[in-house]
């Protein structure tokens, strides 16, 4: 119960959660920005019957 009682009532407390959710909320920001690509880069490689580009 200490351990709860210091985790919110302290400013150190109160630090490592924002430090925690502001980390959690990077990994789903991240996890879904990546997975969107990677999905965008398919749907370009599959319409345009190859994944690389060549421009001159």
């Amino acid at each position: 119960m200490k351990l709860l009682n210091d985790l919110f009532s302290t400013d150190y407390g109160l630090m490592s959660i924002i430090g925690i959710l502001f980390m959690i909320g990077m990994g789903v920001f991240f996890v879904r920005l990546f997975l969107g690509k990677m999905d965008e880069s398919a749907r370009n490689a599959k319409g345009s019957g190859s994944a690389i580009k060549h421009q001159h």
